[in-house]
């Protein structure tokens, strides 16, 4: 019997037709959905290379603007052209090159970082990642430079307008500043505004060709307002930047060039109050607060403590700054910290301006350099001659300001080792533009029985011409002399005159002008030089030297080299001890004379006898500024006490304050104290302060602080006509 077994259910069949569709249509998704996935991963992946060459970027702009200050300094000091090992690491190729090393533009991934991950044979897939070896070929001249491409990597500013949306440029007629101007970034005092710059300054060129009045940039550091009018003088250079450049072949991403203006704002220190220092505001250090305190416009500090309920109207620091709760900066107390994320932005917002509290750290293309040598900037004896530099003004000569004084007054010699008492001094002044030197010994006339002082005029039969000056005159040779004091015009020395007083004897002219300085006791005892401003002009004419308009700055020192000072004189110190000199600052009250203004330099503690700088002048032509106008003026010594024969009941001070204390002080400065002759800090009630900020350049004294403002901006092309 045979039985048959089926499975219940309709009876079907296979199309393999269909099944092939359905196959192919699957396939095609999945194909279509993989070159998705892949055109997704090569969008992810240039986006991505993008923004790792953005970074890149960013971090290499930031590595210039921290490398191109000191390479400026570099080219300054001694020996930066003494050959090409030197000089080239100053050049603009070989910064740039550095910029790519610090910046660790070379790779995606720091060695370091990976072989902390512990992954064998790992693999970069960043096709970006290059050796970028060629560095012209990421840097190079702006569009439309007709310099060789090859070997120049920027467009200097100088001699040349680049065109709308550019810096006016600065000119100069040294050669050689303008041909290394774009190999190496040379700051000189020979770059000046000329007739180029006219149209982007504020004031005529002829007459402030050194410093103008600029713009400040649009920048969070708050040295001045964004768009103020502040003084500077600006030094820049134009780069093109193409990181993409050098593997588009390799990578297919090709980015547009960017162009970017490096500028080195030379800034003279112009604020109310200045220091590169830790300084503190608000109280003195008897801990009393400030009272009859007035400060007009901002503070800068290198890190600043503000205590008591102190009103500023900006504060500016590089290291950072502490708020007491009750302080107001800007109208505003801020109870925690002014840079929390959302303070910034919530001022603005309230108060329209810009923000009153700024770090330099916090804009990232910018670097604030406070140019301060400490103690170096009082004594121009501590600097030995500079030469082979590549810029035609030495870093010394720029940045200390007793090298840059026209009057030089010196100590040379003294009575013994035991005894401190000079027996010499040595004025040296300009006549013509060159620098001349006299000799002045206290103890002894310059010939043979003339009294201390006298200086030779003449031989006998000859006229010497003494203008307005009133001298007293001698006549004579070998201790026997004629005398007449109190005469002025012209004078001839000769028998007819005088008599004769050495018969048979061919015999010589002397005088003695008023000397605008002396060596004078305090009622303590301590021997000082004494300097009298006042008496300088008629002083000058009597040494037929350059005006005070030209001799406008007096450095006094001690001069204890071996080579033209005496054995026993030996460097002041500081801070100042009573075995030092001092230094007396009295007849000082008018300085109308010195129609460029008047700076005192020296190492030695300054005592300020009388008023100083207290009589009005005459505004020079073009000054706007409303309010009195005094000859500028400036005052720098390690210590100043006020009084001489007398301690004085009050002291007012106006103008502006600054401090060469060294950054690094852990003990912080505290501007506003003030002592007496003897030392005794003056009571708080007692010291009454008015500063504000200079607002135009001829309110600038002829030696000053200086400090850079570096700041790197892209040039957008839409602004840019080349």
């Amino acid at each position: 019997m045979i039985t048959s077994t089926t499975r219940p259910g309709k009876p079907g069949f296979v199309s393999y037709v269909l099944v092939l569709m359905t196959g192919l249509i699957l396939t095609l998704l999945m194909v279509f959905t993989y070159r998705q996935a892949i055109a997704t991963h090569e969008v992810q992946a240039k986006v991505q290379l993008r923004t790792d060459y953005s970074e890149k970027e960013d971090a290499i702009l930031r590595s210039i603007v921290a490398i191109t200050p000191n390479r400026a300094i570099r080219a300054m000091q001694s020996g930066s052209s003494a050959s090409t090992a030197v000089s080239n690491p100053l050049r603009w190729k070989d910064i740039f090159t550095e910029s790519l090393d610090l910046a660790n533009a070379r790779t995606s991934v720091r060695a370091d970082v990976l072989t902390s991950l512990n992954i064998q044979n790992a693999i970069v897939a960043n096709t970006g990642d290059s050796a970028l070896g060629v560095t012209n070929r990421i840097f190079h001249q702006i569009a439309g430079d007709s310099n060789d491409f090859s070997t120049r990597f920027v467009s200097a500013g100088i001699n040349r307008s680049l065109g709308a949306g550019f810096p006016v440029p600065l000119q100069t007629g040294n050669p050689t500043t303008s041909a290394s101007d774009d190999t190496y970034p040379i700051i000189s005092n020979d770059k000046i505004y000329g007739s180029l710059a006219q149209s982007g300054v504020g004031l005529p060129v002829t007459t402030y060709p050194q410093f103008n009045l600029l713009k400040y940039p649009e920048i969070n550091f708050g040295y001045a307002k964004p768009g103020e009018d502040f003084v500077a003088k600006r030094n820049w250079w134009a780069f093109t930047l193409d990181l993409a450049n050098h593997d588009d072949g390799k990578t297919d991403a090709v980015r547009v060039k960017r162009d970017f203006v490096l500028s080195i704002y030379e800034i003279p220190s112009q604020l109310a109050i200045s220091a590169s220092s830790f300084m503190s505001l608000g109280e003195f250090a008897s801990g009393d607060a400030w009272q009859n305190v007035t400060i007009t416009g901002g503070v800068y500090a290198g890190k600043a403590e503000v205590e008591g309920d102190t009103a500023l109207a900006a504060l500016s620091s590089r290291r950072g700054m502490t708020l007491s709760g009750d302080a107001m900066i800007g109208g505003q107390s801020f109870d925690n910290n002014p840079f929390t994320p959302g303070v910034r932005e919530a001022y603005q917002v309230t108060q329209g301006e810009f923000f009153p509290v700024s770090l330099a750290s916090e804009s990232g293309r910018v670097a604030f350099v406070p140019i301060s040598r400490g103690p170096e900037f009082f004594d121009r004896f501590a600097h030995s001659a500079e030469s082979n530099t590549l810029s035609p003004t030495t870093w010394n000569n720029y940045s200390i300001g007793a090298l840059q004084c026209a009057m030089r007054l010196d100590i040379t010699q003294v009575v013994s080792s035991t005894n401190p008492t000079p027996t010499n001094l040595r004025f040296s002044y300009l006549k013509n533009g060159v620098r001349e030197e006299l000799n002045l010994p206290l103890n002894t006339g310059i010939a043979n029985g003339l009294p201390p002082g006298y200086i030779f005029a003449c031989n006998e039969n000859q006229t010497y011409n003494f203008g307005s000056s009133v001298v007293d005159v001698a006549y004579g040779k070998n201790g026997t002399y004629a005398y007449q004091t109190g005469v002025t015009g012209t004078i001839t020395y000769n028998n007819a005159r005088f008599g004769d007083p050495l018969v048979g004897v061919y015999k010589s002219g002397y005088y003695k002008p008023s000397y605008p300085f002396e060596v004078k006791l305090l009622p303590s005892g301590k021997t000082c030089i004494a300097v009298y401003p006042e008496r300088f002009e008629e002083f000058l004419v009597s040494l037929n030297a350059d005006s005070p308009s030209v001799n406008h700055s007096l450095v006094v020192n001690v001069d204890y080299t071996t080579t033209t000072g005496s054995i026993w004189l030996t460097k002041p110190s500081i801070p100042c001890t009573d075995l030092d000199y001092g230094v007396i600052l009295q007849e000082c009250s008018d300085l109308t004379s010195f129609t460029n203004g008047f700076s005192l330099v020296t190492n030695l503690r300054t005592y300020i006898g009388d008023d100083f700088n207290v009589v009005e002048a005459t505004p020079p032509s073009g000054y706007t500024p409303v309010g009195s106008y005094f000859p500028p003026c400036s005052l720098f010594s390690p210590e100043k006490r006020y009084g001489v024969e007398v301690n004085p009941f009050a002291v007012r001070m106006s103008g502006q304050i600054g401090s060469l204390v060294s950054e690094d002080s852990a003990n912080p400065v505290r501007p506003l104290d003030s002592k007496n002759s003897t030392g005794e800090a003056m009571a708080a009630d007692r010291i009454t302060v008015n500063l504000r900020p200079i607002v135009h350049p001829a309110e600038l004294p002829p030696i000053v602080m200086m400090n850079w403002l570096v700041v790197l901006e892209e040039l957008r092309k839409e602004f840019v006509n080349y």
